[in-house]
């Protein structure tokens, strides 16, 4: 991607988005965690883990084959648990 990105955006996967707090009665601890929330729930901080080091195609390629058979695993588990098996 080129460019910067504004101030309290962030980019991840091509989507710009805007993370915006509003500290209340000066409670700055409250607003980090509300913070650090919203960037667990956008990924940011997986993301920032995988860019770490330069990952192979090959590996890129395993990990998201694990990881759609891990979310596959689980939502068929969700799906026998609501049924009553």
């Amino acid at each position: 991607m080129t460019g910067a990105c504004p101030r309290g955006a962030s980019a991840i996967r091509g989507v710009t988005v805007i993370v915006q707090v509003i500290v209340r009665d000066n409670n700055v601890d409250q607003a980090l965690r509300a913070l650090k929330k919203k960037m667990q729930r956008e990924g940011v901080f997986r993301e920032m883990k995988l860019r770490r080091h330069f990952e192979k195609p090959s590996e890129k390629k395993a990990r998201e084959r694990a990881e759609a058979i891990r979310r596959a695993r689980k939502l068929l588990r969700k799906r026998m648990e609501r049924e009553g098996y």
